[in-house]
């Protein structure tokens, strides 16, 4: 994918690819293994440098990673 907009910080690449990245909060979220924290990551296509971007979560998400966890 390329966007007019976006450059690679450390090598100036236009080119990139996007991903999503769940991670768990607190404790009792690692308790119940509910992954509650959700990032956006972007990754460069030339050097694999990635930048995280925190997204809103969904409470029906969450739920379903619970049961499916």
């Amino acid at each position: 994918m390329q966007h007019e907009n976006w450059q690679c910080l450390k090598c100036h690449h236009t080119e990139f690819e996007t991903d999503e990245l769940r991670a768990t909060g607190g404790m009792v979220a690692k308790l119940f293994d509910v992954q509650n924290k959700r990032f956006t990551t972007v990754i460069c296509d030339r050097c694999s440098y990635t930048e995280l971007y925190r997204t809103k979560s969904s409470a029906l998400g969450d739920v379903f990673d619970f049961f499916t966890g």
